[in-house]
């Protein structure tokens, strides 16, 4: 299956596209896994605090491109939470299709600059840029309580922007491990009339399943999950060594991880896609 972009995935879908965060291989090996299982496009996403802990972009990134070429799916790769235009302009530069370019931390009139700056380069060489406005919370283990978008600033900032998808707080946050968010349902589908793009939900990891199908009933369309898969394969991992003390192949409890990671992904993305 050709490598496809993270726009053509988001045109395509009638309901939600499931966006999964990669820290190693194995995570973007269960990932479309999961999806081939599930029959559905999937989005592989490298966030910039991935590529600090790998030291560079360039080696996941081409391990990424190459599993979802491989796959029996659509896969695009998304480069998620950037701050640097460096590194933007280098995962473009490696076929990298689509960036989340945030400077939701700067003062409302310079993320409008930055961002619209970003959009215009990304624009010129074909990529598609998803932006956020207002911090989401979470970030650093910080919680941001109450925070929501308003829809008119929404709309005054795509229009600003130019930015092909926006993510919206609406009452999610990042690095939950906790299923206990409670989201504005109210307002995403007032964001979803109001925005002319797709909205993005952050942050969904903390948010219970049936709550995640209503948020797509509302409005949401892609759907990022990252701290969810990463407690599905830790759990994986020790319960594995726990069981084998003595245990010392990577390959045999990397392997739990991976498969944990590929039915939590075919789950979310049943739950995601189908009406």
């Amino acid at each position: 299956m050709p490598l496809v972009t993270t726009g053509d995935i988001v045109r395509a879908a009638r309901w939600g596209v499931g966006a999964f965060n990669v820290i190693q291989l194995e995570h973007a090996e269960a990932i479309v896994t999961g999806a081939e299982a599930a029959q559905s496009p999937v989005v592989l996403q490298i966030s910039e605090n991935c590529v600090r802990y790998h030291g560079a972009l360039k080696p996941l990134a081409l391990a990424c491109l190459a599993v979802a070429e491989a796959s029996e799916v659509p896969v695009a790769v998304h480069l998620d939470h950037a701050t640097d235009r460096a590194l933007v302009e280098e995962a473009v530069g490696l076929g990298i299709g689509s960036v989340m370019y945030d400077a939701s931390a700067l003062p409302d009139a310079e993320n409008v600059t930055a961002t619209a700056e970003i959009t215009a380069w990304c624009h010129e060489r074909g990529a598609w840029v998803e932006a956020e406005l207002g911090e989401i919370g979470g970030k650093d283990g910080v919680h941001a309580p109450g925070v929501r978008t308003k829809p008119q600033e929404a709309v005054s900032y795509v229009a600003a922007t130019g930015v092909d998808a926006l993510a919206v707080a609406v009452g999610s946050s990042h690095a939950m491990t906790t299923k206990d968010a409670v989201l504005d349902l109210e307002l995403i589908a007032e964001l979803r009339d109001a925005v002319p793009v797709p909205l993005v939900l952050h942050g969904s990891s903390g948010v219970p399943d049936d709550t995640l199908r209503a948020a797509v009933r509302h409005g949401m369309k892609k759907i990022n999950i990252a701290t969810h898969l990463n407690n599905a394969f830790t759990g994986a991992v020790r319960a594995h060594l726990s069981a084998n003390p003595k245990a010392v192949d990577s390959r045999k409890y990397f392997k739990d991880g991976r498969d944990a990671v590929a039915r939590e992904v075919t789950h979310l993305l049943d739950l995601l896609t189908t009406p």
